[in-house]
């Protein structure tokens, strides 16, 4: 199959032929339909974060099964996925109390004797990325990686529920719990920052303030559900306020009693400071992964919101795109300018 693999960091993704492996016990193979060019994609190809290599980037994919191993119970061949890199194995305390996006017990793994899931015609290993390496024509994961969706969804959209979408929209529902009339600010206007917009919106909030520095995307924000926008580089701006980081400001710009829940990746090395007598305001900050998402749960709840018409993933899409686009797609994120670039394939 062809994939986009990562040599080095800093360096532009190859289009290469890769092996993949067959599926093993609880794995599934995924022809993969199409995938979302994330910005975590590209924190790990300019080496922000480090990973081994070589690998196979890629994590917010959506495809239709192949194959499945022993003991899959989940998924059957022809069955259409949306797959997400939290793998959960479904019995430690994290999986059994409803909190599945937190768990890293290693008995989704391939067992360290076994061949790997990846390799290149050279046979040289492939280092999984995010327990699915997504940019490449079909994937191999666990059973606990994906979710069976309804047929009627269309799979270049529902490859954003498994990343940008899960992570805002969940920040917005299990997070935060946003509640009708509440008011709701979101710092950037990216695919998750979108997504959380969006599911504001939903919820019902009163007011909700999309802040972004490119106009394209505020303008997206608007069409998304932001009833507010503003430009953190206006001339009125506080500009003691405009030199804190987004989690800072998210801190500082909260009500008494407000919560300020952070999305996204903080790179090794930096840090968040707060005001010690703020706390004292009853104000609250919390972390988040993929939203605190239910998988099972919530990702075909979030579909059933698309076919319905509420959850609107069309405005995110900026460009469907094949493989070969890959490095033009993750030049356009280092600009800054661009929501979603998703990867088609045939």
């Amino acid at each position: 199959m062809k994939a986009a693999v990562l040599r080095q960091p800093g360096t532009s993704l190859t289009i290469e032929d890769v092996r993949i492996d067959a599926p093993g016990p609880r794995e599934v193979l995924i022809r993969t339909a199409a995938c979302g060019v994330c910005r975590s994609d590209l924190h790990f190809v300019d080496g922000a974060f480090p990973h081994p290599l070589p690998t196979v980037p890629g994590h917010e994919a959506a495809g239709v099964v192949e194959a499945v191993g022993e003991g899959v119970t989940s998924v059957r061949p022809g069955d259409h996925v949306i797959t997400f890199f939290t793998v959960f194995c479904g019995s430690c305390e994290f999986c059994i109390s409803g909190r599945p996006s937190l768990c890293i017990n290693p008995s989704t793994r391939r067992p360290a004797d076994a061949s790997p899931r990846l390799t290149l015609d050279d046979g040289t290993p492939l280092a999984p990325f995010l327990n699915l390496s997504a940019f490449a024509e079909q994937m191999l994961v666990h059973e606990n990686a994906c979710v069976a969706i309804d047929k009627a969804m269309p799979l270049d959209r529902a490859a954003l529920l498994g990343c940008a979408v899960i992570t805002g929209a969940g920040a917005i529902f299990n997070d935060s719990k946003v509640k009708p009339g509440e008011r709701v600010a979101v710092i950037g206007a990216g695919g998750i920052g979108l997504a959380a917009i969006n599911a504001a919106r939903i919820a019902g909030a009163g007011m909700i303030l999309a802040i972004d520095p490119v106009a394209e995307k505020r303008d997206l924000a608007r069409k998304l559900g932001a009833t507010h926008v503003m430009d953190p580089g206006e001339d009125n701006a506080v500009k003691s306020v405009l030199k804190l980081t987004a989690a800072e400001l998210a801190w500082a710009i909260l009500r008494r009693g407000g919560t300020a829940t952070i999305l996204g990746m903080i790179a090794p090395g930096n840090s968040v400071s707060i005001p010690g007598p703020t706390f004292l305001t009853g104000k609250k900050l919390q972390g988040s992964l993929l939203g605190s998402t239910q998988f099972p749960i919530d990702l075909p709840r979030l579909v059933r919101m698309y076919l319905d018409g509420l959850l609107d993933l069309d405005t995110m899409v900026a460009e469907t795109i094949a493989l070969d686009q890959v490095n033009d797609a993750l030049d356009k994120l280092r600009k800054g300018d661009s929501v979603r670039s998703v990867i088609r394939f045939a």
